[in-house]
């Protein structure tokens, strides 16, 4: 997958004209059959995009092409609100941190949202069917003068138009002093983790007025602190083992049958740091803002300030292998400190197959890197090129040598418009994208086997 492979096309793009903060997009998740997608926002909505199911007429269109049902508004609903923490004189913001799905289980979906501090549990369901004949009520819903009913009916239950329900089932408060980071739902479909900067804690979905501290890493004395957790995830499948990260570019593998507490880990990954290059910048561009398992299981994929890598759970002393997102920036780390932009977090994803990782950039810009070749490729979310069916360019930023026509130079990116969240669908080539306040899916047109292109 190199700078000259087939780009991706848009299968669908969802922007909003008017910006404004509560609008930005701040996680993507699909579910575990990607029929479904859910976007959550800072302003504490959450927005979920259901693929439609595709007719004859449009298969017959389609072609050969690989196009799918695109997605559509499937229910929008508030998930959190502004809140007051009176103990501490601090406002809580209801930005949606993560969302998680859970197994289906019947015909109703499950979710999980949370923003820095509570975490709740939705049920997604439809409704076709409506009662009627009520014995006590009339059909406005108004009770009956019960003088007036002079015999007993059965209600019975008459087709309506469909109705998508969302209701809260749980709500998950109280078990962290921190701000919540990551959410993770465990393979055995009973149990989660939430990590903060110092704690994680295991839930059980059925209690929601405790959870169980399985990782503590703050000291005694708080100016002794010198690394917090960054990010955390189950296995995907073997329920007793998860992995954290943390400030200082480390990872730790917990396998929770050796310890009921976990601040012993198994295993710490960790790459050695080159002295020589060693600058006031090191430690913070080396924190990892994000973690994830392969689909197999066996290998963890990070994502630092300037790099993507993939840790091998055999071998922990060191990456085996490391992609340059954006070396490009390493010269211009002092004003990225100045500006905050150094402090951003970058999320990063596998394709279903494992065998092509993506992670975000600036003005922008999304990376793609197959991991077979090791080549990478910069591709583009932008407005211009938002219609359905439009060919994704691919784009280069202008370092020096020979400039190309469509190159980008470093000067003239753009460091307000990033790339931090976005999802891969779980069983095909159809990525989603936040930029800012807009939603893009796009939708690769090769063969299935020549994944991630």
């Amino acid at each position: 997958m190199g700078e000259d492979a087939e780009s991706p096309k848009i299968n669908h793009t969802f922007l909003r004209d008017y910006v404004t903060e509560a609008d930005v997009i701040s996680t993507v998740e699909f579910n575990q059959t990607g029929d479904l997608l859910a976007t959550g926002d800072k302003g504490g909505r959450v927005v979920i995009f259901q693929r439609e199911t595709e007719s004859k007429g449009d298969s017959e269109e389609v072609g050969e092409t690989g196009d799918s049902g695109e997605y559509n508004v499937y229910s929008t609903f508030q998930s959190h609100e502004p809140d007051f923490d009176y103990l501490k004189s601090l406002e809580i913001e209801e930005k949606i941190n993560k969302i998680r799905w859970l197994s289906q289980q019947n015909a109703a979906h499950f979710l999980l949202s949370t923003n820095d501090k509570t975490i709740k549990l939705w049920k997604v369901s439809e409704r076709d069917k409506r009662p009627e004949g009520y014995n006590l009520k009339d059909e406005e819903g108004r009770l009956k003068d019960i003088s007036t009913i002079t015999s007993l009916q059965v209600p019975v239950l008459k087709p309506t138009d469909l109705m998508v329900e969302v209701r809260p089932r749980r709500v998950f408060s109280n078990g962290h002093t921190y701000h919540i980071n990551s959410i993770s739902v465990n393979s055995d479909g009973e149990t989660y983790l939430s990590a903060d900067d110092l704690r994680i804690n295991m839930w059980h979905l059925g209690i929601t007025d405790r959870s169980f501290n399985i990782v503590d890493i703050k000291p005694a004395n708080m100016e002794d602190l010198t690394e917090v957790i960054t990010a955390a995830e189950f296995h995907p499948h073997h329920c007793h083992l998860f992995v954290y990260s943390s400030s200082k570019g480390t990872l730790r593998l917990c396998d929770m049958r050796a310890s009921a507490l976990c601040d012993k880990h198994t295993k710490l990954f960790e790459e050695p740091e080159d002295p020589g290059s060693r600058s006031f910048f090191s430690e913070i561009i080396s924190s990892v803002s994000d973690v994830k398992f392969s689909h197999s299981g066996r290998y963890l994929l990070t994502r630092d300030y300037l790099t993507a890598k993939v840790w091998d759970l055999n071998m922990d002393k060191g990456p085996v292998e490391t992609y340059q997102v954006h070396e490009y920036l390493r010269s211009k780390l002092c004003s990225l400190y100045e500006n905050d932009c150094i402090f951003d977090k970058f999320e990063c994803v596998w394709n279903s197959s494992d065998s092509v990782i993506m992670t975000g950039a600036y003005n922008s810009f999304f990376r793609m890197f197959d991991r077979e070749t090791g080549r990478g490729v910069t591709l583009e979310a932008w407005r211009e090129s938002s219609k359905p069916r439009a060919v994704l360019r691919t784009r280069r930023v202008y370092t020096g040598g020979k400039r190309r026509r469509g190159d980008v130079g470093v000067d003239s990116l753009d460091f307000t418009k990033k790339i931090l969240h976005m999802a891969w669908h779980p069983a095909e080539n159809i990525i989603a994208i936040a930029a800012t306040n807009n939603l893009y899916i796009f939708q690769d047109r090769v063969s299935p086997d020549t994944q991630g292109q």
